[in-house]
């Protein structure tokens, strides 16, 4: 009963004070402003630690519980590739460093306006040339993200096998948004934090001067094969839904490994209230286990 009652409070409030601020209408800086406020409320587990750092000369928040050893998660924040930092994502990764028992690394990579595409995607590249000019090993990192940052995961992905460098042991997606075009979005009866205008905009800022049907700009129009295995959670109130089951079917006749788990009456990205909603927190803990499995620890 107070789970089903939390639930409800987080939903009003992701419709009532953050959807209106994620509109085109708004200047990017006061989106920017309002939603790192909006995040407060996403707590990390009490011992977490961060550690400002450098990867590749991107700065990078370090999240790190109990003693992880010399495996890592690199972890590219969502917003749309316009706004989002590692600050306003720490709720989300600090549990994600305690459920998979790795180093999160998450960039501050460039967005846009000021620097559209491929700048998101060559910070990535940087920021995990770093980790291997560190010592990790391809077999102890792992790749997550949320949202635009799931998409940038998969084109990092794509991205590192097509230059022919080691890939990760595995991918992590949480409400990846992985078509730009938005030629096939979901149409849910309730849709409590994106607005389909917000979204058409950023695509615009983020595309540069390349087609939104580039792969490395809209992954489900790439080559999947190849890539390490994958989970994908996504909640069933997002019009992102199809992005989700579109590339998990693309990837299997691809022959990716792939797991989709699809939450029922959740939201866009509903993984940052973990901690707070068991639900959440359960979604973390199996990604956790996804990365761990597949790092063989």
């Amino acid at each position: 009963m107070l789970q089903s009652a939390l639930a409800t409070g987080l939903r009003q409030t992701m419709q009532r004070l953050v959807k209106p601020v994620l509109s085109p209408l708004v200047p990017i800086p006061v989106q920017r402003t309002l939603t790192r406020q909006a995040y407060r409320s996403s707590i990390p587990p009490r011992g977490c630690r961060f550690e400002n750092t450098r990867l590749g000369g991107v700065p990078t928040v370090k999240a790190s519980y109990g003693k992880p050893g010399k495996r890592a998660v690199l972890y590219f924040h969502g917003g749309a590739y316009i706004i989002g930092s590692p600050q306003t994502h720490q709720g989300l990764t600090g549990h994600l460093a305690k459920a998979s028992g790795a180093v999160v690394y998450t960039p501050d990579y460039r967005l846009a306006p000021e620097n559209p595409y491929p700048a998101a995607l060559d910070d990535a590249v940087a920021t995990y040339r770093a980790l291997l000019d560190q010592g990790y090993q391809p077999e102890h990192i792992a790749i997550a993200g949320d949202s635009a940052g799931g998409g940038l995961t998969l084109a990092l992905a794509m991205r590192l096998r097509d230059e022919q460098l080691p890939q990760p042991t595995s991918l992590t997606l949480f409400s990846p948004w992985t078509d730009l075009t938005h030629s096939e979005l979901a149409a849910p009866a309730s849709e409590p934090v994106i607005p389909q205008a917000w979204i058409d905009k950023a695509a615009s800022l983020y595309r540069g001067n390349e087609p939104l049907t580039s792969p490395y700009i809209s992954p489900i129009y790439g080559d999947l094969s190849g890539l390490p295995p994958m989970l994908i959670q996504v909640g069933s109130e997002e019009i992102l839904l199809n992005d989700s089951e579109r590339l998990a079917a693309k990837a299997r006749r691809q022959g990716a490994q792939v797991q989709l788990e699809v939450y029922n009456s959740l939201w866009h990205v509903f993984q940052v209230h973990a901690g707070q909603l068991a639900r959440a927190t359960d979604a973390v803990q199996t990604a956790g286990e996804h990365i761990r499995r597949c790092m063989a620890l």
